[in-house]
């Protein structure tokens, strides 16, 4: 399988390591609006370098990863349905609602399979807290915890096209609610603040937020987040139902100490970025799109789910701003 690669950022050189690390795939051809960085990248990992997008789609690719900024991702994905190549692209669709409802009626009319990057619905945590919510083991859920803390702050840059803190980093948390729970959110009311770097304000944004969300059977979700959490990335979930609760993310490396006398738990030592914390679930992620590429597996994240992501995020962003309750109804169906 060849696969090409656009983005050789972070998050980009990243997934073109783990792509020439799988089995099913036999090259990887890396492109990126700044060449020089593609080129650099291809040679440190002994891949194919391309100079730009348009060669790689042109280049008899099986599959195309979209690791691009995020402005890009809605062209790169039109490009890609229009030259019917299977697709993964790393979440969001699109810089904002409008956006992203046209690419997927975009995709929806094509049979070109698109999937998107929301990593957490391939942590084996999750997907156990899933099976757990489904078979009835924990009765009915009543209350669900989610949060988001970095470690630190990503630069000023990054946040003027980030979309915000709930589009960029609790978007996370709604997939993976919906995905946990198979339930959809009715309303929420959300709140924001900044107490650490001002750049934050000045692009209209927040380094701390939370929300309450109303799902569609009255279950509460309370989430929460922050750029600045020293002690480490921490990601969890705590799922409480009625004959029982679980926990995501609590284990050795949890970034949290305990205040009771005599408690060690937990001793590990803290992931430190979301790629320490998630990367068995990332490999598992391209695996699953190299199954898709193959016509062995359906989409595991579709353009549609990401829609639903994005809406509960511009309901709090909504929210925050008019410091009231906002209706999912009010955002696009």
């Amino acid at each position: 399988m060849r696969i090409g690669l656009v983005g050789a950022g972070r998050i980009g050189a990243f997934h073109a390591a783990t792509l020439n690390g799988l089995a099913a795939v036999d090259q990887v051809v890396v492109a990126d609006a700044d060449a020089s960085r593609a080129e650099v990248v291809a040679k440190d990992l002994g891949l194919q370098f391309a100079p730009g997008v348009d060669q790689v789609l042109a280049g008899g690719i099986d599959a195309f990863v979209i690791a691009a900024a995020t402005s890009a991702h809605a062209e790169l994905i039109g490009k890609a349905v229009a030259a019917g190549i299977p697709t993964f692209c790393e979440k969001p669709v699109a810089l904002d609602l409008a956006e992203t409802q046209r690419v997927v009626a975009l995709v929806e009319k094509s049979d070109v399979p698109v999937h998107i990057g929301f990593q957490r619905r391939f942590d084996l945590g999750y997907q156990a807290a899933r099976d757990q919510v489904a078979s009835g083991a924990l009765g009915f859920i009543h209350h669900i915890r989610a949060n988001t803390n970095d470690a630190f702050p990503p630069p000023a840059e990054y946040i003027a096209t980030s979309g915000g803190f709930f589009r960029d980093c609790t978007v996370h948390d709604f997939d993976i609610l919906r995905f946990v729970t198979g339930r959809e959110v009715v309303s929420v009311f959300a709140t924001g603040a900044n107490r650490g770097e001002p750049f934050f304000g000045e692009y209209g944004d927040v380094d701390a937020a939370a929300a309450l969300l109303t799902l569609d059977d009255s279950t509460f979700a309370a989430v929460s987040g922050t750029r600045y959490n020293a002690a480490g990335h921490d990601v969890r979930m705590e799922v409480l139902g009625s004959l029982g609760s679980i926990a995501v993310g609590l284990d050795e490396h949890t970034a949290l100490k305990s205040a009771e006398a005599g408690v060690t738990f937990p001793g590990g030592e803290p992931h430190t970025t979301f790629m320490d914390r998630f990367r068995p679930a990332y490999v598992a992620e391209l695996t699953a799109f190299t199954e898709v590429v193959a016509g062995t597996r359906a989409v595991p994240c579709t353009v549609r789910d990401a829609l639903q992501a994005f809406r509960i995020a511009d309901a709090c962003e909504l929210s925050r701003r008019e410091q009231r309750v906002v209706l999912l109804e009010e955002i696009g169906a």
